[in-house]
């Protein structure tokens, strides 16, 4: 693989705060304890990090109860007996969508093995942990992945699952319709033999958090990946600390979350997660789904949670009798990791980024340690069809990221008939020549009317660019071809106007280019870069 950085600055939609994160980190110190370079801190941080042994037993028990039931690798269950012996982790974590969510997912995973080899080689022994979030329960979003169709247009590959409103899609389970949905994924990729594991590892019974750790268990064998399946109730009774923590202080910490929100907004950041004067950090079950603990406005004392109103001393107890009816909200929920592990450091994408400056206050609060954030690894990947476009065209990402309307355009410039491109050419040529000879005159004549002739050249050449532009538009409409073409590279490298990894499902990649993938994948990601990459498969 060949790959080229191209930093963020150069990709729409970055905000200001990752930005800054990466590339002006004095600017966001006072939101984040470390800086993005890992290695720069890593041995410092980890002589910080306390964790209490009992808790680290208890926890060690629970991960090789989870990995055998999933079909752990021996260097997994090697990596939890190192942890339970007293190494760190490096975690990640992701929603547990269908056949493995999109790209981006692999690359969490790859990411913190990464960073957890850099760590141990450096004399810090660390292992890599990928959180499972079986608790969140947005199913419209896990049940469906995209691959690239035909022109690479992205085609839906949704499971028709059904369960009852904000239930955890944790407790959602296949039936025979996933067989359907592999066939489908079949037909598209082929029967390889990454498909052939989607239908050793996604069958009937299983849920999407069983069948996705499966999976990951499969992918990620060789670098002893270890998963955490967040709706464990023993995991939840070890972390009931934190709930209760997260009640009896829910004033205290609600307060400095408006007071950080004010401070990111006072420095033209956005905030990531909306906070209320009745907000808190937790949910709880009720009938099987999920719903949010507010504060009740005219009483902190209250609690209330759907039709539910409680005391504070009522809700400690249903948190100290049924820890596993209560979840972390996205602000909590890498506290509790955090509780749970001995978290070396996080890594995630732009939108994590984003909420560990809130979540930083709520870590002060109920931990006393923020736990340091790393970026994880991005990138668009280019098939040898997309890269000789490319080439040929000479057309840069940038030119991508303007979407396909314009890359059409571009694309038809370049198509006009040699004799048209050379009038055109010939025209800028003489209307240099003839307005610098106009130029050299008049400084001769009237040194104040040489402003006026820049003036005029900046006009003829407009004039002649913007009818270059329409010949352009002329000669799309007319070439179907570099219409197809633009289509094309447009929705396999920046589809929907969205980074490539966000969109296109991780599957598709495995499914064309097998374990190698991941391997070469593996050896494109450096610590001490921060840029996105392009990478030539």
């Amino acid at each position: 693989m060949k790959s080229e950085c191209l930093p963020f600055t150069q990709i729409p939609h970055t905000t200001d705060l990752f930005r800054d994160f990466l590339y002006s980190h004095e600017k966001v110190q006072r939101f984040y304890p470390r800086s993005p370079y890992f290695q720069a801190w890593a041995k410092d941080e980890a002589a910080r990090l306390q964790y209490d042994p009992g808790r680290r037993e208890r926890v060690a028990g629970v991960l090789k109860r989870q990995n055998q039931s999933c079909g752990a690798s021996a260097k997994t269950l090697e990596n939890i007996e190192r942890l339970r012996n007293g190494a760190n982790a490096v975690v990640t974590g992701q929603q547990v969508g269908l056949f493995g969510g999109p790209a981006f997912s692999i690359y969490k995973a790859l990411t913190a093995v990464k960073l957890a080899r850099k760590a141990t080689e450096s004399g810090v022994e660390c292992v890599p942990i990928f959180w499972l979030a079986t608790e969140d329960h947005d199913l419209d979003e896990v049940k469906q992945v995209s691959i690239p169709g035909p022109d690479a247009l992205l085609e839906k590959l949704v499971v028709p699952v059904t369960s009852k409103t904000d239930a955890p899609v944790g407790t959602v389970a296949f039936g025979l319709e996933i067989q359907q949905v592999i066939d489908e994924a079949a037909t598209r990729l082929g029967d390889t033999e990454i498909v052939k594991l989607l239908r050793e590892t996604y069958q009937p019974g299983q849920t999407f958090g069983s069948a996705f750790a499966r999976f990951f268990a499969n992918l990620f064998a060789e670098w002893g990946v270890i998963l955490l399946n967040a709706s464990d109730p023993e995991l939840h009774q070890v972390a009931a600390p934190v709930y209760a923590g997260a009640v009896e202080r829910a004033a205290e910490v609600n307060e400095s979350l408006l007071e950080r929100g004010k401070e990111l907004e006072a420095e033209g950041y956005h905030q990531q997660v909306k906070v209320t004067p009745s907000s808190t950090l937790l949910f709880t079950l009720q009938e099987g789904a999920r719903e949010p603990i507010s504060r009740d406005p005219r009483d902190a004392n209250t609690f209330v949670a759907g039709d539910q109103k409680l005391q504070q001393n009522d809700l400690l107890e249903q948190i100290h009798s049924r820890p596993q009816d209560f979840s972390p909200n996205v602000l909590l929920r890498p506290v509790v990791e955090d509780y749970l592990l001995p978290t070396l450091a996080y890594t995630g994408g732009s939108a994590e980024v984003a909420y560990f400056a809130q979540a930083a206050v709520v870590y002060e609060k109920l931990l006393g340690r923020t736990t340091p954030i790393v970026p994880r690894f991005s990138a668009t990947l280019l098939e040898p069809k997309l890269h000789n476009l490319l080439d040929r065209y000479k057309l840069t990402m940038s030119q991508i990221f303007e979407g396909p309307e314009s890359l059409r355009e571009q694309l038809a410039a370049q198509a006009l008939s040699r004799e048209l491109q050379s009038a055109f050419d010939n025209a800028e040529t003489s209307i240099k020549n003839a307005v610098e000879a106009i130029r050299s005159a008049l400084e001769q004549l009237d040194k104040t009317l040489v402003d006026a002739t820049e003036n005029a050249e900046g006009k003829i050449r407009y004039q002649l660019e913007s009818l270059r532009a329409k010949a352009a538009r002329a000669e799309s409409r007319h070439t179907e071809v570099v219409g197809r073409k633009a289509q094309l590279l447009s929705n396999a490298l920046y589809p929907n106007k969205t980074l490539q990894e966000r969109e296109i499902a991780g599957v598709y990649f495995l499914s064309r280019y097998g374990h190698e993938f991941l391997r070469n994948i593996y050896d494109c990601i450096h610590s001490d870069c921060l840029d996105h990459q392009l990478i030539s498969l």
